[in-house]
């Protein structure tokens, strides 16, 4: 059956990767191997810190939750477009629609508060190393990580449940490649302003307040560092910090674009471009940035290789 016959206000459609046949095996092929590259790359961090009790540190504590939300993150979002992508149908029932949204923006939000307790943790182990190990306790980093969860598993149930009270008569085919809160947005024939300002003060309040945390932490981190009058030295602290700042960059950058920009800016093909960059790329990227910048993570594997 034709998809644009198909009225069900219980159904929504996704877009394709691509549109053009002859690319679309092309498409999926590249992301299914990026997916196995996100999984692969992420389930090895976790069973290298497992095996190593060198690295059940804090620091690999927190790495260790940041892998786990890249599986789930990715899990969540890639099966289905790599689906779409060599399928006719591309229909997401309203209930599967729902469960995306949401389980994208707990995982999401999560990663910004895990990050932002990373750079915490950096923090503490730079400007006072004495106190480090008091500090960043086990107990402590259980109720950091815990709270992180507990925090963003609330927080996206109102964006969730406002979304889908709107009324979508103009069209129930997203502009998107998985559910996703500004893509509902032009469908709706009804004024989204009450959704766009939750979403602006959820994003100030769960994206925003932690970045500033990062942003602060790390200028007590700089200050330090440059303090240190052995450039070795000052070389090797700030390499502890490096694949973090970096990761933190590289998710930020698309999440503030995504999300704080004003709707009037609003264009279906950048959010398409970012929401790969965040959803995919990211995920993929992470073990990989943290793995090659970390000599214990790369010994551990090598002797687990040459066994």
């Amino acid at each position: 059956m034709d998809q644009s016959n198909q009225t069900s206000p219980d159904i929504f459609f996704l877009i394709k990767l691509t549109n053009i046949p002859n690319l679309q095996p092309i498409c999926f092929f590249i992301f299914l191997i990026m997916y196995i590259i996100t999984l692969s790359g992420n389930i090895l961090l976790l069973a290298v810190v497992r095996v190593n009790t060198q690295l059940q540190t804090p620091m690999y504590f927190f790495l260790c939750n940041l892998s786990f939300i890249d599986i789930c993150f990715s899990s969540s979002i890639v099966p289905k477009i790599l689906v779409n992508t060599l399928s006719v149908d591309t229909s997401i029932s309203l209930l599967g629609c729902a469960f995306q949204m949401y389980i994208s923006l707990v995982l999401g939000t999560t990663e910004c508060l895990i990050l932002s307790v990373m750079a915490y943790d950096r923090y503490v182990a730079i400007c006072s190393p004495l106190h480090y190990n008091t500090i960043m306790n086990k107990k402590r980093c259980i109720y950091l990580a815990a709270g992180s969860w507990i925090v963003c598993l609330i927080n996206p149930i109102i964006h969730v449940f406002f979304i889908f009270q709107l009324p979508y008569c103009k069209s129930h085919h997203l502009n998107h490649f998985f559910c996703e809160v500004p893509a509902f947005f032009p469908i709706s024939c009804k004024d989204t302003w009450l959704n766009k300002l939750l979403m602006y003060i959820s994003t100030g309040i769960v994206a925003m307040c932690p970045f500033i945390v990062i942003i602060v932490s790390y200028v007590y981190i700089i200050s330090t560092i440059l303090k240190i009058k052995s450039s070795k030295s000052r070389h090797k602290t700030f390499s502890t910090c490096a694949s973090h700042l970096i990761v933190v960059s590289l998710y930020y950058s698309t999440i503030m674009i995504m999300y704080m920009r004003p709707h009037s800016s609003y264009s279906p093909e950048t959010d398409n471009v970012l929401s790969v960059l965040y959803t995919t790329a990211t995920p993929m990227m992470n073990p990989i940035i943290y793995s090659i910048r970390n000599k214990e993570v790369k010994n551990t594997i090598k002797k687990k290789l040459s066994k």
